[in-house]
């Protein structure tokens, strides 16, 4: 199974697919609204905007596996990212980005976890992964590294 033959929800309740997204790099990020790490919308939405014409297309994917910082519906989550940080990046719908008593990991995540370097869970919110052209898994970053640093 190639990252393309993924599919997902949009956050307004569309079928997605991660074929869409074939020849664009990726920067994958699970977010949440009640996070310390929060304002990070703001830098990834200058990377879209900076960089879109180049290729790049950020996903937002919310998660509320971590301290219950994403619990909103997908309604709240998607106007809270428009008025507040002007998101016009994709918003998916919310996943479990890690196995847990009530639920399995999304498909996106298991894909991305198992071809990254470091293949270990998920550590909180606003954790990143870059994604080639080609669909390889090129780099993992945490909560800490802001999505403007020169290593992203």
């Amino acid at each position: 199974m190639s990252l393309y033959d993924i599919d997902l929800t949009t956050i307004d309740g569309k079928p997605a697919s991660m074929a869409k997204y074939k020849d664009r790099v990726l920067l994958v990020v699970n977010v949440a609204s009640k996070c310390g790490a929060t304002p990070q919308y703001e830098q990834l939405q200058a990377l879209q905007d900076k960089y879109k014409e180049k290729g790049l297309v950020v996903v937002g994917i919310p998660c509320n596996q971590f301290g219950g910082q994403e619990p909103g519906t997908e309604k709240d989550i998607q106007k809270f990212c428009t008025d507040k940080y002007k998101v016009t990046f994709p918003m998916m719908s919310k996943v479990n980005v890690n196995d847990d008593k009530e639920a399995k990991a999304d498909p996106l995540y298991k894909f991305l976890k198992a071809h990254a370097e470091n293949k270990d869970d998920v550590k909180w919110n606003f954790e990143k992964f870059i994604v080639s052209k080609e669909g390889a898994v090129v780099g993992r970053f945490g909560t800490k590294t802001k999505p403007d640093a020169d290593e992203v």
